[in-house]
């Protein structure tokens, strides 16, 4: 049986609280587990924003559906190379708003191998 992802719980400019992680600024899921996103580690910026090295460990992790926030203010990109890249190794992918995105990923970590990158301000 496939290990659940771990809930936000809540959510505030700055802060995720994290279900076994704690607050965390933004965050890295995937099922079993979650660990702040550090952007230094593949040089992501608000632009060109999330890349496909940045989704890398949530595949590595079991994720088939991932989701991919933009940021409070829709301030991080989401390159459709990015969310072309991942559907073609098989994975759904999802890209919303942080607020959105948080609400979509609480529910499919009830049904799907759901992987997230969230970011918590703009």
């Amino acid at each position: 049986m496939l290990e659940r992802s771990p809930r936000i719980l809540t959510s505030s400019w700055g802060k995720l609280q994290v279900e076994g992680l704690g607050v965390v600024k933004d965050l890295k899921a995937w099922p079993g587990g979650a660990r702040e996103w550090d952007w230094s580690e593949t040089g992501t910026g608000h632009s060109p924003g999330i890349q496909l090295a940045d989704a890398e460990e949530l595949l590595a992790n079991g994720a088939t559906v991932v989701v991919l926030s933009q940021g409070m203010e829709e301030r991080l990109e989401v390159p459709e190379s990015t969310v072309e890249a991942l559907e073609a190794r098989g994975v759904e992918v999802h890209v919303a708003p942080t607020p959105e995105a948080i609400a979509l990923y609480n529910d499919l970590t009830a049904t799907a191998a759901v992987g997230g990158l969230f970011h918590s301000t703009c």
